[in-house]
């Protein structure tokens, strides 16, 4: 599955080449999310903006508390809403709710990616406004695979690796994205650094890497 995004020079006044959150929704998508589970807070503002700019290509929930995106999450997948469940939370205190619910997800087996906002890339480490350790905070319950998405080119191999090992050995796993980075323009294509491919060492019962 793919998003069906107009060409640039079709685009109306206001809009822009892909940006980063545009990018992680349409690899998302060629993984088969389609919906996302969350509540909007200023840590994922350029998330909730890519998902309103496909439209109906894709569904936000809103639940009233962070805890219930995961608990939705792990549901979607376990009454065959889709193969991969997906929570979406802003940083501080919406992150340190979604943890319920993902141990929710991880003990009973289920494939699900959380998507958590973060701090500003240049104010990390700063003592900025609802700055935590989200890397330390999600390394139980996201053990699988954690990572903190830091540069536009990390995208497809990031998210590939987060969706593959969620699947392959069905458990959580979760992608930190500091908010300044969301809104960077996308790479859709990384350089492949001294000849090598990124790929990933989850074993996968899915042979077919997304395009």
């Amino acid at each position: 599955m793919t998003i069906q995004r107009p060409a640039t020079d079709q685009l109306p006044d206001g809009f822009h080449d892909p940006t980063v959150a545009d990018h992680i929704v349409d690899r998302l998508a060629s993984w088969g999310v389609r919906r996302y589970f969350g509540y909007p807070g200023d840590g994922i503002n350029g998330m909730t903006a890519a998902l309103q700019r496909i439209g109906e290509q894709a569904d936000f929930v809103q639940v009233r508390h962070e805890e219930t995106a995961g608990f939705c999450a792990t549901a979607h997948v376990k009454y065959g809403g889709g193969p991969i469940g997906c929570a979406l939370v802003t940083s501080g205190p919406g992150a340190v709710h979604l943890l319920n619910g993902l141990y929710d997800a991880k003990l009973d087996h289920q494939p699900v990616v959380a998507l958590v906002g973060h701090t500003a890339l240049t104010a990390e480490g700063g003592g900025y406004y609802q700055e935590i350790d989200l890397l330390n905070l999600f390394k139980d319950v996201a053990g699988a695979f954690l990572a903190q998405l830091d540069d536009p080119s990390q995208v497809r191999h990031l998210v590939d690796r987060a969706c593959r090992t969620a699947l392959s050995q069905r458990t959580v796993t979760a992608l930190v994205l500091p908010n300044d980075v969301q809104d960077l323009p996308a790479v859709l294509s990384p350089p492949h650094e001294h000849g090598y491919h990124h790929t990933s060492n989850a074993p996968s019962s899915r042979p077919t890497i997304p395009p």
